[in-house]
């Protein structure tokens, strides 16, 4: 369940956290981008078949 309180402008500094969640997607957008990356490598320049 998600709670909301109102808090004061002097509050604002003892706020923390949200960090590992935007570590996540960028590892996500890392990762997506490689592996697209990869697939458009291996479309444009494929390997000899054995």
């Amino acid at each position: 369940m998600i709670s909301i309180k109102k808090i004061k402008d002097d509050e604002l500094d003892k706020l923390s956290g949200g960090g590992v969640e935007w570590f996540g997607v960028g590892l996500g957008i890392v990762t997506l981008v490689v592996f697209i990356s990869g697939i458009i490598e291996g479309y444009t320049n494929p390997g000899r078949c054995s």
